[in-house]
């Protein structure tokens, strides 16, 4: 990881950049792959998941034969941990409901909001080197909770041909209606036009890699709402002279594992943390399975000693992390100043591993500093507020001038008229 000491300001935007290419660099081919899978449907998702799997299938459309062979495959135990990591989730996300929001704005005028769930879904779970099962629970269990009718779920297959038997197991538990083997881009056309198999959808979630996070944005070019831009994975983590250095080691190695274009950044006010982070980064490096894929994401990485909090915390809302981790000594100044962040997790005792399985939030969080704009999922990013209104008759007099007065200070007669002719009959 490469250290860097008191940065001028200056230098921040090119300090903080991402390790990821621009969306023009891969633009091109997302709409190439659009056009064909819009064109030709299923042939063209069959193309592609050969061309990029690696794999010919004779349909990509999971069946329930392969579930239940699927969920004896993974272990008791396991299947346990997921489903208390689920009740967890259910429990967090369940909390976040809101009831009906009414008002009586002025006499007579009654208006109201309500949340109606997306009907239909896209669930987008990566696949690769890592399966992440773990993203189905975050997906599917607000969907659930919110009430969607039609969730579907589309994940690459692996070179037999198959899913992970732990996101099978997952996607049923969690009421997935459909699953879908179709990774990439065309996974993402196949969910923003409908193929023969893939169902279309009104909006799409899940992270992936930079392919699938520009889809994504494609997609919305096409109709197709999206969650968030979430891309290759990030952390920055704060720390003092108080905090632990092979704790701190571990997490930013728990991010760099997830691809070779993830970004792990540690911050800090103490040089000698940051020399002892160093240390303890390359000590458990070595005994990492996925050693190849972290060094490579380690080399994108940097390690940033900063002489002061107040600078300290300009950086990193500068940067805007996904996940954000403090370990100091005065931890509410950090949780407090911070504003932009997908998720935070605070003290010694709470890796970033902890949100990403079983704590309850969401780890579906925005990256490449869209925080700054962004949230994470959310029960509310399953939902839609509907404003709703009814007026009296006591309530269009007593509003009626008015909008006759602003509808024809802008010139738009017809607008006045609508109210004028109900005035005349109530006068």
């Amino acid at each position: 990881m490469q250290t860097i000491k008191n940065p001028d300001r200056n230098q921040w935007a090119e300090l903080l950049s991402r390790p990821t290419q621009t969306l023009g660099d891969i633009e091109g081919t997302v709409n190439e792959i659009f056009l064909d899978v819009s064109e030709n449907g299923d042939a063209a998702i069959k193309k592609y998941t050969n061309k990029f799997d690696g794999v010919s299938l004779d349909s990509n459309v999971v069946t329930s034969i392969e579930i239940k062979k699927a969920i004896e495959q993974v272990p008791e135990k396991l299947q346990e941990a997921i489903r208390k990591a689920k009740a967890n989730i259910e429990v967090f996300h369940t909390a976040q409901k809101t009831t009906k929001i009414e008002i009586e704005t002025t006499k007579g005028v009654q208006c109201w909001q309500e949340k109606r769930p997306i009907q239909k879904v896209g669930l987008y779970i990566p696949g690769g080197t890592a399966p992440l099962f773990s993203t189905v629970l975050m997906l599917t269990v607000p969907a659930q909770i919110a009430g969607c009718k039609e969730i579907v779920l589309c994940s690459p297959p692996n070179k037999e041909g198959e899913l992970a038997p732990e996101i099978l197991f997952a996607a049923q538990l969690c009421g997935v209606t459909k699953i879908i083997k179709v990774g990439g881009i065309q996974a993402i056309a196949g969910l923003t036009f409908g193929t023969e198999t893939i169902p279309q959808v009104y909006k799409i979630f899940g992270p992936g890699n930079q392919f699938v996070t520009v889809a994504k944005q494609i997609a919305t070019k096409h109709g197709v709402a999206i969650d968030m831009p979430a891309g290759p994975s990030e952390l920055l983590v704060f720390a003092d002279k108080t905090a632990n250095a092979s704790y701190v080691a571990s997490d930013l190695l728990s991010q760099a594992e997830h691809g070779t274009d993830s970004q792990v950044i540690l911050v800090s006010t103490s040089e000698s943390l940051i020399n002892d982070v160093s240390e303890e980064v390359s000590k458990q490096l070595k005994v990492l399975p996925r050693k190849a894929i972290a060094e490579k994401a380690i080399s994108n990485s940097k390690l940033i000693f900063i002489e002061n909090d107040s600078l300290a915390l300009e950086l990193i809302d500068a940067y805007g992390p996904e996940h954000y981790i403090i370990c100091c000594e005065n931890e509410d100044l950090y949780i407090d100043n911070i504003n932009n962040a997908g998720s935070v997790f605070i003290g010694d005792y709470t890796p970033e591993s902890a949100g990403d399985y079983a704590s309850g939030t969401n780890h579906t969080l925005p990256t490449n500093g869209f925080s700054k704009a962004y949230s994470g999922v959310n029960l509310d990013s399953f939902m839609k507020n509907m404003t709703f209104q009814k007026i009296s008759k006591e309530g269009l007099l007593n509003i009626g001038e008015t909008i006759e007065l602003m509808a024809e200070a802008e010139g738009l007669q017809a607008h006045k008229n609508a109210v004028t002719i109900r005035l005349k009959d109530l006068k």
